[in-house]
């Protein structure tokens, strides 16, 4: 089986050559330059797209644009590339999609509710920092008890490592993680285990360096929005319906070309649209039109806006075109307050976590339209409770609540094993779907830090700006401090961050992982068999300071109730929460009327 994703630009093999298309309104002309070979003029059409079919190009051959410009011109990639071998700054590569043999035509991909997400930077997840590193992992994931696993961005970044998030180039894979071949032979590798592969993409910002598109199509950018990178993506001024179909297509790009199952958004809250289909709207129609019609595929948002509308089966769309679930923030903040005491920047928002934790667990979001200190006091929200659990994906940890740590401590280094236990068995027990993120389940010993590899004028800057984000902080005050924070740009900030997978050898490590090991494999026989047609609407009560009963009915009728301690005392309960068979404990030998400190324990009541 052979596929491919028609685009409108970039270059398309085809039967009379290789057509190449550039989205240019800038331009006083463009020219494709074939590497030791032709230089040919191209034709200019509507809204500026130039366009050149040549039998003179083949696939393997690599080619860059010539831009004529007011200022002497610009030789740059192609922003549609499908790979870039000498990365963010070489030529472009023809690829002939075709050319890849596909032979998971039968994997029509899982229900959503089936879901438990696993997420892993390629770079630091194997000692290969690879495609084929992933891929040589999976069986032990598929035992572990992960049925998707998301990849960090990997579109094309400058340099030999990054978080993903400063990719680019949206349509090629990095070329340090391996050729499109490999990333398709690890989604096919994961089909044939039956593992989701999902991804995340960025449409909210281009990174610092490399992005060439300026130079010839200004309009990519508006000034009529502002993001914390400054001018907003143009997705409603002139020139923006160019703009959103690069995007409209990058997605559909992935999912079709490279089969994947899923994507996830970063940070829709900066994506500026005041036109009247905002951007992610279109983008999940036109996926569930296309990729979606045929299989099971998914969209997740992160979005600080908390936008409940934007989710699939708000109100009254019946599960119409919308995206399945959205990074639950709010969840993974009440269980970190929780389990660590900490209360600094947004954790301050949280002053009783039990509550907003019982919020969560019963409705989706602790902020529901309530106005937010932490920004300002403006609301942030909107009503979630009529919603389903699995429309909200639920962790204790991802690479920005380590990553964005000046250290990149995991949650193993921050609270006491009782309580990371505790926290383990709500949530991956929970009906929301879990996530879990690399390393995590075996309470890896390495940090997850910011790194990245700009080129020599902009690597100091963001050194220097990484540390000055902390100055505010109390306990980085002292400038002697701030110098301990690791280096972004150094090498050994990456290599620290590389997972240490001799770990498994040793007994603690193990005995994390069995923990987890035990955890999914109840959800998979117990949970995820109940939880299709499950509406929204639960409740909870606090009991005490640091206790939480929580009770939802599940699709097939059942109800599901948690009941938890979570504080460093015993926990009497004057009326013993007692409901059908127990599930699971943290601490079999508990009596009903009594809880010991850091309790967890699940019960479940037959419809």
């Amino acid at each position: 089986m052979r596929r491919r994703h028609e685009m409108p630009f970039g270059a398309e093999v085809g039967e009379e050559g290789v057509r190449f298309a550039l989205w240019a309104p800038a331009a006083d002309g463009v020219e494709l330059a074939l590497e030791g070979g032709e230089t040919l003029p191209m034709s200019r059409g509507e809204d500026g797209l130039y366009t050149l079919t040549t039998s003179l190009a083949l696939p393997g051959d690599r080619y860059n644009y010539r831009v004529a410009s007011a200022d002497g011109g610009h030789e740059v990639p192609d922003p549609a590339s499908r790979y870039q071998p000498g990365d963010v700054h070489g030529p472009s590569e023809v690829v002939d999609p075709e050319g890849f043999e596909w032979e998971d035509g039968g994997w029509q991909g899982k229900p959503w509710e089936e879901a438990v997400l696993y997420e892993l930077h390629v770079g630091t997840f194997s000692p290969e920092g690879t495609f084929a590193g992933v891929e040589g992992r999976l069986d032990y994931l598929m035992q572990l008890g992960i049925t998707g696993i998301e990849l960090m961005p990997v579109a094309d970044f400058p340099g030999g490592r990054n978080w993903g998030y400063d990719g680019v180039l949206p349509f090629a894979p990095d070329s340090g993680y391996g050729r499109p071949e490999d990333l398709k032979s690890l989604v096919q590798a994961a089909h044939e285990r039956g593992l989701m592969v999902f991804m995340d993409v960025v449409y909210n910002h281009f990174g610092p360096e490399g992005n060439y598109i300026g130079l010839y199509a200004p309009q990519l950018f508006t000034d009529r929005h502002q993001t914390p990178w400054g001018a907003a993506i143009n997705f409603d001024d002139e020139g923006s319906r160019w703009v959103r179909e690069l995007f409209v297509h990058n997605a559909l790009y992935w999912l079709e070309e490279y089969h994947l199952d899923g994507l996830r958004l970063d940070a829709v809250q900066e994506i500026h649209d005041d036109s009247d289909k905002h951007f992610p709207r279109e983008l999940a129609e036109r996926v569930k039109q296309g990729p979606g019609r045929g299989r099971h595929v998914h969209l997740v948002l992160e979005n600080d806006d908390n936008a409940a509308s934007l989710l699939r089966g708000h109100g009254v769309d019946g599960g119409g075109p919308g995206h399945d679930a959205q990074w639950n923030d709010d969840l993974h903040h009440s269980l970190h307050r929780a389990a660590t005491g900490e209360s600094g920047g947004y954790y301050a928002e949280y002053p009783n976590p039990i509550n907003s934790l019982g919020r969560c667990l019963a409705e989706g979001f602790a902020f529901q339209g309530e106005p937010s200190s932490f920004r300002g006091g403006a609301p942030r929200g909107e009503p979630s409770a009529g919603l389903a659990p699995t429309s909200f994906v639920a962790f204790s940890q991802n690479h920005d609540q380590i990553g964005n740590r000046a250290f990149g401590e995991r949650l193993a280094h921050l609270a006491k094993p009782e309580a990371a236990r505790a926290v383990a068995a709500i949530y991956l027990l929970a009906p929301q779907i879990p996530m879990l993120y690399m390393g995590e389940e075996w309470a890896a010993s390495s940090p997850f830090l910011f790194f990245c590899d700009f080129e020599p004028g902009l690597a100091p800057l963001v050194t220097e700006g990484r540390r000055g984000e902390f100055s505010t902080f109390p306990e980085f005050a002292d400038p002697a401090i701030r110098e301990r924070i690791p280096d972004p740009a150094a090498e050994e900030t990456f290599l620290r961050s590389k997972l240490d997978w001799s770990e498994l050898e040793e007994d603690k490590h193990r005995g994390w992982l069995n923990l987890y090991r035990g955890l999914l494999r109840l959800r998979k026989e117990v949970i995820v068999p109940r939880l299709a047609g499950t509406s929204g609407g639960g409740e909870y009560r606090l009991l005490g300071e640091r206790g939480l009963a929580v009770r939802r009915t599940l699709g097939d009728g059942s109800r599901l109730a948690l009941v938890a301690n979570l504080s460093d005392e015993p926990l009497r309960l004057a009326e013993p929460e007692s409901l059908g068979r127990a599930v699971f404990s943290t601490h079999p030998e508990a009596t009903e009327d009594e809880l010991p400190a850091w309790y967890a324990g699940w019960r479940l009541e037959e419809g």
